[in-house]
């Protein structure tokens, strides 16, 4: 799907949500491969709990922001680890209801939990489990809670949504295909939390914060280096000449290496490719380098180093990221599609072998025309650009 065709689905989504009812939010294939039934409290109806607890069947949980949570005196509930560490708080009622769990008194506890400022219109424990969603929203976990939060922002709404797991009628979780049917048949929309990271790439302001832009002589050429942050983390372009709105940009998406870029470690490609993308950009006199905050495919320096030290004793560099619990490749592409958003750059020439970052990029509505960026493999790297090539299907030719 085009990142063009995931913005209309995700705003028809939120459009559906402030008519006061209710989507179907899907998460991904990797996590639970389930969906939950969202409302946004702020419109909650008796009607609309009662067809979620009717259709959905799972347990019916309010989402809601940090800031909300504290305002309304909720913290977590004690010992609340669940295998994906959803943030329980403890449960409550609105002291408006009766016995606090007919759909009546549960919409009329939701609504108080979306426009209430006083802790003490509430009773504990109670019929209605709020959840608390992380700042970063989906960009920071992609889960439901999440999800739900961040649509109840996008729709610029108190941030307070109502949510139950979709439960088939034999007491298994709904998948995919059964999301979808049920979508269908009751005429819901039907988004993925990945619609909504992508969404929120492309189109939420705050994703990206632009801080500095500064002169930058180096020893391969002159440059400007712009940084960015993201979830406190910068995010840093290196670039040369007009590259704004051209044509197509030179370009090469950089993960951080500090063993390579820094150290020279001649056990990976990364600080080789780092100088000659930074040559080729010089002497084609404009272009730029993102450099992402994604060392060791995403896993950080020090899990990195585990990794190495498993390399050391025999695996290759995907069975020891595996080993330590991690995909193969945990990196993506989509903060970098927004930092191209931010320089209105549509089309670019990409200094790449990873033909995963192509088409990651393309998915997020760029251009891409590839340009081969391969380093003569040495006694250290051999196998690992071999891994690369056999596993990871880089576009190596100098590597058997």
């Amino acid at each position: 799907m085009t990142i063009k065709a995931t913005i209309q689905k995700v705003e028809h989504a939120i459009e559906e949500l402030k008519q006061g009812k209710l989507i179907i939010v899907a998460d991904s294939t990797e996590r639970e491969a389930e969906g939950d039934m969202i409302g946004l409290a702020d419109f909650v109806t008796p009607e609309t709990v009662n067809f979620m607890i009717k259709h959905a069947r799972g347990l019916l949980c309010a989402p809601m922001s940090a800031d909300r949570a504290k305002k309304l005196g909720l913290h977590l509930m004690t010992n609340s680890h669940d295998a994906f560490n959803t943030a329980f708080t403890i449960s409550t009622d609105a002291k408006t209801t009766t016995t606090g769990i007919s759909a009546f008194d549960r919409a009329k506890t939701l609504k108080e939990l979306a426009t209430s400022n006083d802790p003490e219109n509430f009773y504990h424990p109670g019929h209605i489990f709020p959840l608390i969603a992380k700042d970063n929203g989906v960009l920071e976990r992609d889960g439901h809670t999440e999800a739900a939060v961040d649509l109840a922002k996008l729709a610029q709404v108190s941030p307070v949504a109502y949510i139950c797991e979709v439960v088939k009628e034999d007491g298994k979780m709904a998948r995919r295909p059964e999301l979808k049917a049920f979508a269908q048949e009751h005429e819901m929309s039907l988004i993925t939390i990945t619609d909504i990271v992508n969404y929120r790439f492309a189109c939420d302001d705050n994703v990206l914060t632009e801080v500095s832009d500064v002169d930058l002589p180096t020893k391969y050429g002159h440059f400007r280096l712009k940084s960015f942050t993201f979830k406190d983390e910068p995010v840093l372009v290196i670039y040369k000449g007009q590259i704004t709105q051209q044509k197509s940009v030179l370009m090469r998406i950089h993960s951080e290496c500090f063993t390579g870029d820094v150290l020279g470690s001649e056990r990976c490609d990364c600080g080789e490719q780092l100088a000659d993308a930074l040559q080729k950009i010089e002497d084609n006199g404009s272009g730029a380098l993102i450099y992402l905050n994604q060392e060791g495919r995403g896993i950080g320096l020090i899990n990195k180093l585990r990794a190495y030290q498993l390399q050391d004793q025999g695996l290759d560099t995907i069975e020891a990221n595996e080993k330590l619990g991690f995909p193969a490749d945990q990196r993506n592409y989509r903060i970098a599609a927004a930092v191209l958003e931010k320089l209105k750059i549509k089309s670019v020439s990409l200094l790449t072998n990873n033909p995963d970052k192509i088409e990651q990029l393309q998915q997020m509505g760029i251009d891409v025309n590839r340009v081969p960026l391969e380093m003569k493999p040495n006694v250290h790297d051999q196998h690992y650009l071999e891994t690369k090539k056999q596993k990871f299907h880089h576009l190596l030719s100098e590597v058997k």
